[in-house]
């Protein structure tokens, strides 16, 4: 059976996409092994996919292999923790040639410093009362690959300091609380410049889940075009149907490209790979219509 061809714009079909260009592994802080995790993308119909673990490329060589055996066209990457005007931003790199140039010693400085932040947030989740913090985050993770804040809030739910996930993020490990160590990631100028250098496309990963202001919003999306960017995920799991059409006019106003992705971590939850919201109709082209993607995904290249 020929692989399904992707659409050369969004023309507001409410069938979803088989495409899912965001999704963890257990190379970072997902469930799934990736090879498990493409066996999942196949069972529910994706035909494209993206392996986007946290700071690494580690999963890809496994997922590629494996979606091969599954047909399943997939696009290695990854995203890359940064700080802008104060806020932890995440930049997805998607990368047809994989790493090479700056990315590489990038990600090893980004290993390192996930390293030196886990020390941190564990001192100040002691602090509140989660004993041994590092342990128990160790524990959740059931590897030693880098920690991430998700790995300590179920640490903090396993020790019955919180309900769930969820809250745990929003007292103690989201923007601006005990948890949240920022300081040690590169400016997002900085690490859009490793994925352009590297051949890959910058895409600004869930730009809508910040709480900032349309014109914050705005003034991100300038700076992060300014640095090269080229592309923002336009929808990024489950969103309001009107916050995604004003995204698409601030994205085509900035001549940025759409990306979809879910964000899928672990089987269970409300998202899983490939699900999200409808992409209206809109004339901000998809991601894999650029350049340096579009052979790549089998797809026309966006020549406006």
């Amino acid at each position: 059976m020929p692989m399904p061809r992707l659409p050369a714009r969004f023309e507001g079909d409410p069938e979803p996409l088989s495409i899912d260009l965001h999704m963890h592994s257990t190379a970072s802080d997902g469930a799934l092994s990736p090879e498990a995790l493409v066996a999942l993308c196949r069972e529910r119909g994706l035909t494209h996919m993206a392996l986007t673990d946290h700071d690494t490329l580690a999963g890809v060589p496994e997922a590629t292999a494996a979606a091969a055996l599954q047909g399943i066209v997939l696009m290695a990457g990854t995203e890359l923790s940064t700080q802008w005007r104060g806020h932890n931003i995440h930049v997805v790199g998607l990368l047809p040639e994989g790493a090479r140039g700056p990315l590489v010693e990038g990600l090893v400085a980004q290993a390192q410093a996930r390293e030196r932040r886990a020390l941190k947030i564990a001192e100040r989740l002691e602090k509140i009362g989660l004993a041994d913090a590092l342990a128990r985050a160790r524990e959740q993770a059931g590897s030693e690959r880098p920690l991430g804040r998700p790995d300590f809030a179920r640490a903090l739910v396993a020790a019955g300091l919180v309900p769930d996930v969820g809250i745990a993020f929003k007292k103690h490990l989201g923007d601006g609380k005990a948890g949240d160590v920022k300081s040690l990631w590169p400016q997002i100028a900085e690490a859009v410049s490793w994925i352009v250098a590297a051949g890959g496309v910058a895409v600004l990963a869930h730009p809508l889940r910040h709480g900032l202001t349309r014109r914050k919003r705005g003034l991100l999306l300038d700076d992060f075009r300014e640095a090269g960017g080229q592309a923002a995920e336009l929808v990024s799991g489950f969103q309001n149907a009107d916050a995604t059409r004003d995204l698409a006019r601030q994205l085509q106003e900035r001549e940025l490209y759409a990306s979809l992705g879910s964000d899928f971590h672990f089987p269970g939850g409300h998202l899983a790979p490939g699900s999200m919201s409808p992409v209206p109709r809109t004339a901000t082209p998809p991601v894999w219509t650029h350049p340096r993607l579009a052979a790549c995904f089998g797809a026309p290249v966006n020549t406006s």
